[in-house]
């Protein structure tokens, strides 16, 4: 009210010193946790799988290069029926993140991807894994992550990179243990019937 004298609590020193010294303690508090995680997010040491993924116009390049599925090498490409692209027939309920040949790995493995691009910036992004890498050319960049359920995750490019950057998906098919051997046999298979017979004449 009127003529009353307000409380003079801001110019204490004790004042002074809790609010700032109670912040500094809970930051300190929070950091050794918190830098756990961190690290531990760019960790890609002793992956139990590797696989090199090369963003291009408009499509990716996987090749597996360590683990059981060593050796694979394919290019995914957007499956979506140019009939729905054009408004001719209905959308699919996968709309625009279907792909040809999806990335395979078995379930509950460290699973080490290492982007890079052949023309432009891409991003290679999963929000289901929380993993995302920009694949730019010249560059190798890793990331990792553990897949704990069996499923299909989608995610899709998430660098503008050219009049077709809504077209390049990406499907990642996680899979048991013998399903991911019974893949990789299937692919070693198919590649080597692909393969060209060094001794034929042409």
């Amino acid at each position: 009210s009127i003529g009353h004298p307000a409380s003079q609590f801001h110019e204490t020193t004790l004042d002074e010193v809790l609010w700032t010294v109670i912040p500094a303690i809970i930051l300190v508090a929070i950091a050794w946790p918190v830098t756990k995680v961190v690290i531990a997010q760019k960790d890609t040491s002793n992956p139990d799988l590797t696989v090199k993924v090369t963003g291009m116009q408009w499509k990716w390049g996987y090749d597996y290069l360590k683990g059981e599925g060593e050796g694979i090498s394919f290019v995914s490409t957007l499956s979506t029926p140019r009939e729905q692209i054009e408004g001719k027939a209905p959308k699919g309920e996968n709309y625009l993140l279907e792909v040809d040949n999806e990335m395979v790995v078995p379930v509950g493995k460290k699973v080490r991807v290492i982007a890079t691009a052949a023309d432009v910036i891409h991003a290679w992004w999963v929000p289901a894994f929380g993993a995302k890498q920009d694949a730019i050319p010249g560059f190798l960049r890793d990331i990792w992550f553990k897949p704990e359920k069996t499923g299909t995750y989608r995610g899709q490019c998430t660098e503008l990179c050219g009049k077709e950057h809504g077209f390049m998906p990406i499907v990642v098919r996680v899979v048991s243990a013998p399903e991911y051997s019974k893949w990789v046999g299937e692919q070693k298979q198919a590649m080597a019937a692909s393969a060209d017979d060094p001794a034929k004449t042409w």
